[in-house]
Parts: C-alpha cells; structure tokens; sequence
C-alpha cells in the first residue's frame, strides 16, 4: 500500500512544541494536531501515532535556541526532518496575527510547497568545537568590556597614561602603580584589573584548549591549510571552519560570500538600480573574523617569520594559492584606498575576495572521515 505523504510543522520552545500536519497536494488539508511538551518522548508518541496511519512524514521547524537535539533524534529514527532559517521564512506583509498555532501551520504549508530554506546542521563534534570557539569569543568579549570600563573610570578621575600605546606590558604595570584619593575608589579601581586578569587568563587557557582539541577534529586539514594565508592564525581559522562548516558543500565562492552576508544589499526596480552595503546575512561570528583577518593586508605582501612558521609542510598548490592571495588582496586594499575609498568599505571589499581563497584553499585538502 502506497504511503500518505504527510508534512509536520514544529513550532519548537523550551517548554512546548505545537504541532501542524498538511496533507499532500495543493489543497490539502493543514490542521493543528496539539501541543504537546518539549519532551523527546511525547514526540515519539506522536510520531509512531502518525506512522501506524501509513503516512510517510516530512518534519520541519525553526532554528532557535533550542538547537538540533530534536533534529538528530527524528533522523536518527529514521523520520524526515530539517531544521530551516527563520529570517527566510516567506512573511505575508498584511499579517498582523501571529502564535504558535498559526506558525506550526505556516512551518507545515510552506514546506509542502517547497519555500522553505535549510540550514546547515553540524555533527555533534563539529557542533562541540563551535561551542568552544564561541565561549571563547565570549571571553574576548568580557575582557574588551572591562578594558573598556577601566579606561572610562581613569578618564573619569582625570587619571591618564603618560604613555603611547594602551594594553602593552608598560601599561600594563602602570595600571598597578595608581593610588587613587579615597579607599572605595582603591578597591573599586583594584576591582577592575583583578577582573581583567582573570578575563586575560581564562582566554590562554581557551587557546591552548582550542590546540588541543583541533589535533582530533576532522576538520584539522582545513584549519591548517588555512592557517597558511596572511591574517589567519588558529583562532581565525577554527572560528571560520567551526562556523561554516564544511566548506566544499559551497559549489562556488559568490555562494560562501553571500552566506557570510558579504555581497552588497540591492534594491532595483526597471531602469533604477540601487545598491547599497553588505547584506550581513549568515554568520556574525565567522563574517567578524574575516574581517579581522582581512585587516592585515593592509601592509606591502610578505611571508613573515610567523607565516612561514605556519606554512611548514603544507601542500605546494596550498601555498601557491595563499601568496597569490596576498599578492591579490594588498594590491586590491592599496588601489580601493588609492580612489579615496572609506577604510571599512576597502577592509570588507578585501574580506570578500578573502573568501573566495578560502574556498578556494578548502577545495585542496581532503577532510578527514
């Protein structure tokens, strides 16, 4: 007996999970099936339910907070599933009702009709080294921030560096000379950097857990590979790769570019064509470290000492394909500044043609099974 098609639309949160089922064909029927509680087992109910009806189900709903544990459990028993960006989700502009009954169904129809745009789930390794990167980022985060509060409370009291470069070792021990006039500022000042030596501390003990763990991770071909290129040591390379992914999924680099959110905004219509910044779709975490990374080709195309370091019983075509990056991208930082480009517009411009090297490099090594 030929199975019933049916399509089950998931509006997923931490405490519940309300169901809609679409029947097969342009008109068929969409009725809300329940809620049930965010509990693996009440979805098993439901779905060995569904399945005893001979139907063969196509599960779907939102990436959130609540990850892909529900996504690996449906796969794992042999259920359709796939987890879809929110952001992409096709939004009737006269609708001003929405709850979580009428987002199940809209999840149920629209996949039906095929609207709906995947996203790319990590395997539970690749997913536990992205939470490591991610952490780490946190911290970096927290230390900028109390950084940035120590410098307001100095400026606040009229108390400046009589030096030329913040954050070095001399200002460092400069910070630990201040006296302040009264003992709550002491301690309030003493505050401060002991937050920021612990800030400081935790992010070594992340790198060198982030070295440790890369040896095992299969996708350490990539991250060193691409630790080759000017501007991207282990920290950038993990966050790119971890962030990504799998990098080679992209059959062309204006395809990873546009996933990063890289490529200009457009707003054309006729013979108006309006462009106007990047999109800045896609990664945050990834698109800010190629950003960062992007900022080194700022100077004259070299091989430092470091860089040389990196490249060490690397691939030829790898290296080949990292200098001819270097020479490309200076070349392209110094003309776009020469035409009296913004700073900012010259370093995404470079962050751009970046990616396409990077895929390009990620197309060279092979990934370990």
């Amino acid at each position: 007996m030929q199975k019933i098609i049916k399509y089950v639309g998931l509006d997923v949160h931490k405490d519940s999970i309300t169901i809609a089922i679409a029947d097969q064909g342009r008109n068929g029927n969409v009725r809300v099936y329940g809620k049930i509680g965010n509990d693996l087992n009440q979805i098993d109910k439901v779905m060995r339910k569904l399945i005893s009806q001979n139907a063969q189900l196509h599960c779907v709903y939102e990436a959130g907070p609540c990850g892909y544990p529900l996504y690996r459990h449906l796969t794992k028993k042999g259920i359709d599933c796939v987890v879809v960006a929110p952001a992409l989700i096709p939004k009737k502009s006269g609708e001003r009702i929405k709850n979580d009954r009428r987002d199940a169904r809209n999840l149920a129809t629209l996949h039906r009709s095929g609207d709906l745009t995947a996203v790319y789930v990590p395997d539970q390794a690749d997913e536990a080294i992205r939470d490591l990167v991610r952490t780490r980022a946190d911290i970096q985060k927290a230390l900028r921030k109390v950084k940035q509060q120590i410098n307001a409370f100095l400026l606040r009291h009229d108390i400046r560096y009589p030096g030329k470069t913040r954050w070095s070792k001399a200002h460092l021990t400069w910070l630990t000379t201040i006296k302040m006039a009264h003992p709550a500022q002491q301690v309030a000042i003493e505050e401060y950097l002991h937050a920021m030596e612990n800030s400081q501390a935790q992010v070594a003990r992340m790198n060198k857990q982030m070295e440790t763990f890369c040896r095992s991770w299969r996708l350490r071909p990539v991250v060193q590979a691409l630790q080759t290129m000017r501007g991207i040591s282990l920290v950038n390379a993990m966050t790119i790769v971890a962030e990504v992914g799998d990098l080679t999924r992209f059959d062309h680099p204006e395809e990873l570019m546009a996933f990063l959110g890289l490529i200009p905004s457009e707003h054309s219509s006729g013979d108006s064509i309006k462009k106007g910044g990047i999109t800045k779709t896609g990664n945050t975490h990834a698109r800010r470290a190629l950003i960062e990374s992007a900022q080194a080709y700022r100077l004259p195309a070299r091989r430092s000492t470091a860089i040389r370091k990196r490249q060490q019983g690397m691939p030829a075509d790898v290296l080949t394909v990292a200098w001819k990056a270097q020479l490309r991208l200076c070349h392209r930082f110094r003309y776009l500044k020469a035409k009296g480009k913004h700073h900012n517009v010259v370093i995404t411009a470079v962050a751009r043609e970046l990616v396409g090297f990077i895929w390009a490099i990620a197309h060279l090594v092979p990934i370990n099974a």
